[in-house]
């Protein structure tokens, strides 16, 4: 949230409404120059990462909300008197007051409200961590720090899935106030934006968080000019005309943009994630939860592993041999679940094909986390042109989460329809990704945000 103020020589600037991270701006209230504020800049110096591990908080925040369904939901529809379709309603609208609604809900009226505020609340936090972090980070580092944000998804996930198993649902409804109620103060510490600031004309400001980001023995004259000029090059705009989206440097980043965060949910990962004990009692699995949790965790170990490749193997190679993974892993979850259609209950094949139906979907995680599951948040940071990257990220995010809703409402409609055919869907959506990766998604790796934006004109 901002408001304008014009500065002492009549330009129209605007200023951060709150001033978090406001401690790197002393020096140069102080002196004019950079090197009025060295010393503040030397005995205050910040690292990238830190500010990463502090902003991933928010992250931590959405996966335990997304975990928080799978186990809990038997216990909220038994204690409640739900029904199937309003469990499902619930969970598909995925904040403190949130979690406190939940906690203290005698009705399915406060579940609704509490998921609701969750919704809003990491509906911001999908779209504004991998920007922030995209934005601080050096080019060398971008990728491995933006899969963070992933990182923390899937840790919070995996926690609320632990958790879950030892403590009844309305406790660990409070328990998910702590990762924002962390975060809250953990802003008031981390420097803003340096390429917003530039931006918004803050010069000074701009400079002081680049230099604290670089650290203060590193030359970032370099990084200032090209900064500078790309933001020359939007002349300020921070609007634009519609006619002006046919142009490619604003339609071909939205469209890659949009298509690889639609097409990440449209493989139905989240209906697998938020429905897991449910497939994994089907497949003949007694502790459901017990196996949820197992796949949470091998979720964080592979999306770890991603943070270290991306930069190494760059973003295009790990997308496709993540998607290539998640088809084959789900042709075999739909092979398994049609021939458990017709042999025998009571045949040793039958069980074969449980345990095959397991190790696809476990599998499925395993190469979604490797790449669908941090890269199209990773690229939709990078790519999106710095006059439109408020518009276009919204839309993006927004159409992450219309395709996350359609998916978790309609997965368990579809799993008692027929589960092999469900899973043939996800199979060809999944199968279409490789195709849309190939053509159309470009390499970032090793690029800085502003050789990104110059490839698209």
């Amino acid at each position: 949230m901002s408001f304008r103020d014009d500065s002492e020589d009549g330009r129209d600037v605007r200023k951060p409404f709150l001033h978090t991270g406001s401690w790197y701006r002393m020096g140069s209230r102080t002196g004019s120059s950079m090197l009025g504020s060295s010393q503040v800049i030397r005995d205050s110096s910040i690292s990238v990462v830190a500010c990463v591990l502090i902003v991933a908080l928010g992250p931590i925040q959405f996966g335990f909300t997304n975990g928080y369904s799978s186990p809990t939901q038997s216990a909220i529809i038994k204690e409640l008197g739900l029904t199937v379709s309003e469990s499902l309603m619930i969970a598909a609208i995925p904040n403190i007051i949130g979690w406190l609604a939940i906690s203290f809900a005698n009705d399915v009226s406060f579940l609704y409200m509490g998921r609701l505020l969750e919704g809003f609340g990491v509906g911001i936090i999908s779209y504004t961590v991998p920007v922030y972090i995209a934005e601080i980070a050096p080019e060398n580092l971008r990728g491995s720090l933006g899969s963070v944000n992933q990182l923390s998804v899937t840790t919070g996930t995996m926690v609320a899935y632990l958790l879950g198993l030892f403590v009844e649902w309305r406790i660990l409804a409070i328990l998910g106030i702590l990762p924002c109620t962390i975060l809250i103060p953990g802003l008031f510490f981390i420097p803003e934006s340096p390429r917003w600031l530039a931006k918004m004309g803050m010069t000074e400001d701009f400079e002081a968080s680049l230099q604290v980001l670089r650290g203060f023995d590193t030359d970032i004259s370099i990084e200032v000019n090209e900064i500078k000029r790309s933001v020359a090059s939007t002349n300020r705009r921070t609007t634009i005309r519609f006619a002006e989206l046919k142009k490619r440097r604003y339609w071909f980043p939205l469209m890659v943009g949009i298509g690889l965060l639609m097409l990440q949910q449209l493989s139905g990962i989240n209906g697998v994630i938020f429905y897991s004990a449910t497939i994994f009692e089907t497949a003949g699995i007694k502790s459901g939860n017990i196996a949820t949790f197992g796949v949470g965790f091998i979720q964080v170990i592979a999306t770890a592993l991603t943070t270290w490749l991306v930069d190494k193997t760059g973003r295009r190679l790990l997308l496709i041999v993540s998607t290539s993974g998640m088809t084959l892993s789900l042709l075999l979850v739909a092979l398994s679940f049609f021939l458990k259609d017709v042999v025998s209950t009571e045949s040793s094949l039958y069980s074969i094909m449980g345990i095959l139906s397991v190790v696809g979907v476990v599998t499925l995680v395993i190469t979604f986390s490797l790449g669908m599951g941090p890269i199209p948040w990773v690229i939709m940071s990078e790519i999106l042109p710095v006059n439109i990257k408020g518009l276009a990220g919204s839309i993006a995010t927004l159409s992450n989460w219309f395709s996350a809703w359609l998916v978790t409402m309609t997965a368990n409609l579809l799993l008692d329809w027929n589960s092999g055919g469900t899973f043939t869907i996800y199979m060809l959506v999944s199968a279409f990704t490789i195709l849309f990766v190939s053509l159309w998604v470009p390499e970032t790796k090793g690029r800085t945000l502003e050789e990104i934006q110059r490839s698209f004109r």
